[in-house]
């Protein structure tokens, strides 16, 4: 077993591998998901953006022990039993022969995911601290933007050559590969004298003090309406552009372009986060969303749901500019007065969060009616919920530092 850290970039790409299975499992499906629901004989076309809601119900569900329990066990064994779960939900995925077993394995998979979601963090803060640690964090983020980028057209490139079941084939490989290389190359990076017990009293405790802070708990609930307009974009971004609009195999590449708008948002707000403040920043990004969903759902609606579509990628890709710069900025928001338990906070955050999403996008998706309308709607009426929950926030006793 090694006994020190690998050299700094492949550190950083090993991280930047376990972090990405989760977008990876998510944006390499979009092109299979119409294949796969005729396949499998659902009754419904909306049916198939399931697939999507199904891994982030995975996700919420097994976050918000791995961490905690890391704390106790050390990061690597929690790693492989997560890395196993993820590569059992794929095989299962892969040869499932009817909708709810594909859904079980998208559980599973979701489950698995949430592991190296969480115990990467974790590594990272145990090898680095402060600019060293910022910098392994954006070196690892400038990787995680490109997958968005990437997957739709490796599932597309999938798709047409071998076929879906193939795609779950090339995520249980690689899979496979990574927890080989992580047992290979990384070492145990949290010793034994340094292990607190796992023990249900103290971890309720911290739920409890996580849960009743109400300035954690609205920035919680902001980031869980935010992701909640973005999971509604990923349920149903297939059916619009690569059915609607008649973009067949182009969708990757239109997807791409729409990614670039987050990544960009994201570097964006490294820059401006320092000088302006988080709080500052979500609440004009938030409001920046709001208005732009309003007046262009005056647009789709002028439009019978039909907008041309320069029109509608220049909408998501300011939108999506407004998202990127809240996602990062709204957790950490949440997490700040909560350092004295941050462990079990972030699992508690990232959980709840992800909850609040699930049936806020599986709700947009599933409203999808052929045209925008739905989604648009969404996204406005989600953009005054945050907003209004941003405004309760304010009247709260502690105030979020910059």
């Amino acid at each position: 077993m090694p006994s020190k850290l690998p050299r700094f970039s492949e550190f950083i790409t090993l991280i930047a591998l376990l972090s990405s299975l989760t977008a990876l499992a998510t944006d390499t499906m979009l092109p299979a998901l119409a294949t796969i629901g005729q396949e499998l004989g659902v009754t419904h076309e909306n049916e198939a953006q399931l697939i999507i809601s199904t891994l982030f119900l995975g996700l919420a569900s097994g976050q918000i022990f791995f961490g905690p329990l890391s704390d106790a066990t050390g990061r690597k064994p929690l790693m492989y039993v997560g890395l196993g779960m993820f590569m059992l939900g794929s095989l299962l995925s892969m040869l499932a022969q009817d909708f709810s077993h594909m859904l079980f394995g998208r559980f599973l998979q979701g489950l698995g995911a949430s592991a190296p979601r969480v115990l990467t963090m974790a590594l990272v803060r145990d090898c680095y601290a402060g600019a060293a640690m910022a910098r392994v964090m954006s070196f690892t983020m400038s990787i995680f933007i490109l997958v968005p980028m990437i997957a739709p057209s490796l599932g597309q490139g999938i798709l047409l050559f071998a076929g879906w079941r193939s795609i779950f084939t090339v995520f249980l490989l690689l899979a496979v590969i990574v927890a080989v290389w992580f047992w290979l190359r990384m070492p145990e990076t949290l010793p034994p004298d340094k292990r607190r017990a796992f023990t249900f009293p103290e971890f309720w405790r911290g739920l409890k003090e996580v849960v009743t802070n109400r300035t954690s708990m609205t920035y919680t609930a902001t980031a869980g309406m935010v992701f909640g307009a973005f999971l509604g974009y990923l349920s149903s971004a297939q059916q619009i552009l690569q059915i609607q609009y008649g973009l067949g195999e182009r969708f990757p590449l239109y997807f791409a372009l729409l990614a670039l708008s987050i990544g960009g948002a994201s570097l964006l707000n490294a820059r401006l986060v320092m000088r302006f403040g988080m709080h500052w920043l979500v609440m004009r990004a938030v409001i920046l969303f709001t208005v732009l969903s309003g007046l262009f759902l005056l647009v789709a609606y002028a439009t019978q749901g039909h907008p041309p579509l320069e029109s509608l990628m220049a909408y998501f890709m300011l939108t999506f500019l407004a998202l990127g710069m809240t996602f990062g900025n709204l957790n950490a928001l949440a997490m700040e007065p909560l350092g004295h338990v941050a462990g079990i906070a972030a699992s508690v955050i990232g959980s709840l969060s992800t909850l609040v999403a699930i049936p806020l996008g599986t709700f947009i998706g599933q409203s999808y009616n052929g045209t925008v309308l739905p989604l648009t709607g969404g996204f406005f009426l989600l953009g005054l919920l945050a907003t209004a929950a941003l405004f309760l926030g304010e009247k709260t006793t502690w105030k979020p530092q910059h």
